[in-house]
């Protein structure tokens, strides 16, 4: 199959001109955190084929200070994304047969700084698996390219990245509406983005 041409990469004042990403509504935002939540996020993606993915930690602001996350690991559909606190009783389970399990292709940027933190900090070793920060340069970039990047050069749309909800606590025991949106948007505009390329043969 023939590449399709190479794409520029757009400035800042193209991306800020674009239409914004829209986001899954908080009724499709759900954060697991009972038996009933779980089993039925795990069949959910287990019959969804690839499904988004991302990791959220809580920032280290200390030179020299260790990593203690991820504290959030967001899974994503096309129509809803399933939020788990990983300090949440009862999710090791879920979270091992989702993560390490080959039946659901996890797809998201930057899994390979995902999978130290997964190992070290849960014991898990993430499993079938695409990194798009690599599948997106078939287009025709020379460097890895992040989801902010991707979501305007494929999807075409602008997406907000808050450096407020970024850099918040996401160890913190009930997250805000705002870090539920950004992690929600996080791993659906990853699927996204890894259809949509998908779609053009360029994720094999």
């Amino acid at each position: 199959m023939s590449r399709p041409p190479p794409r520029a990469r757009p400035t800042p004042e193209q991306i800020a001109a674009l239409p914004p990403y829209p986001g899954l509504p908080p009724s499709r935002i759900h954060v697991l955190s009972t038996p009933e939540h779980l089993a039925h996020a795990e069949a959910r993606l287990r019959a969804a084929g690839p499904v988004g993915f991302d990791t959220e930690s809580k920032p280290v602001f200390v030179a020299g200070a260790p990593q203690t996350g991820p504290h959030v690991i967001q899974f994503a559909t096309a129509t809803e994304a399933f939020i788990v606190q990983t300090r949440t009783p009862g999710v090791a389970e879920f979270l091992r047969a989702m993560v390490e399990g080959d039946a659901v292709v996890k797809v998201g940027f930057g899994l390979a700084s995902d999978r130290p933190q997964l190992q070290r900090s849960l014991g898990l070793t993430l499993g079938r698996s695409v990194d798009l920060s690599h599948a997106v340069r078939r287009l025709g970039f020379k460097d890895a390219v992040g989801l902010k990047m991707a979501v305007a050069v494929v999807l075409g749309q602008r997406m907000s990245k808050s450096r407020k909800a970024t850099t918040s606590n996401w160890a913190q025991a009930t997250l805000t509406p705002q870090q539920l949106q950004y992690a929600a948007n996080d791993a659906h505009a990853s699927l996204l983005v890894y259809q949509a390329l998908a779609a053009e043969g360029l994720t094999a």
